[in-house]
């Protein structure tokens, strides 16, 4: 997922941008409301993780805003505010989930797998005879499974989630690297070469497929 997380501590906010870029997630951190602002104009997210006290004000007030525009994007309010008013108070005010600090990353993680079924976001994805389960960061292919690296994976599933639309290099790199504009490499075509050797060799047909002067897609094509 990408995840936009709104945390002024900086070791907190540190922790939070290892352990879910470890996991697959492609993590944006802001430090204040503004800057939260900003990065939502800019780009779409599929979860915000949102402290409650930020030097301009109250993490809430922001999603408020969001659900008074109609947004829905889940998101899960961390805070040292754990009386139960406050925790009330969060749920009321549109966050789908109230976790207060300290917290374990593992309950971290599994409050953002109730979040995100809840929100209707299923946790397996399925092209042709490709299986990839994304909480469980496996991959197989027709009952075959298929070992990745984190990128790999994070690669995989970019393309896996935009089946049949044409990826760019441009958007492969914000979502998988999270570099928004093009560093002059060859890092992407790398990638998905190695990516190519472990999902489409030894299989009579390939899924990736290269678009020339545009980018990757993930797809099943007639023989």
């Amino acid at each position: 997922m990408r995840i936009l997380v709104i945390e002024d501590e900086r070791k907190i906010a540190g922790f939070l941008r290892r352990g879910l870029t470890e996991e697959g997630h492609q993590v944006h951190v802001e430090e204040d409301l503004a800057g939260a602002r900003r990065a939502l104009a800019q780009g779409d997210y599929d979860l915000l993780l949102v402290d409650r006290a930020l030097p301009d004000g109250d993490g809430l007030d922001l999603i408020r805003e969001l659900r008074r525009s109609g947004a829905a994007t889940p998101a899960i309010c961390l805070t040292a505010r754990d009386r139960v008013g406050e925790r009330v108070e969060g749920l009321h005010g549109g966050a789908d989930d109230y976790l207060p600090k300290p917290f374990s990353f593992e309950e971290l993680l599994a409050r953002i797998a109730a979040v995100s079924r809840r929100a209707g976001r299923s946790e397996r994805v399925e092209v042709a005879d490709l299986l990839i389960d994304l909480a469980a960061h496996r991959v197989e292919r027709a009952g075959r499974e298929i070992h990745l690296t984190a990128k790999e994976f994070a690669l995989l599933r970019a393309l896996a989630e935009s089946a049949g639309r044409v990826l760019s290099r441009t958007r492969l790199l914000e979502r998988v690297w999270d570099v928004g504009h093009d560093p002059g490499t060859n890092v992407v075509d790398v990638a998905v070469s190695a990516l190519r050797a472990k999902v489409d060799r030894g299989f009579a047909r390939p899924l990736i497929h290269t678009v020339r002067g545009v980018g990757y897609v993930l797809e099943e094509r007639p023989r």
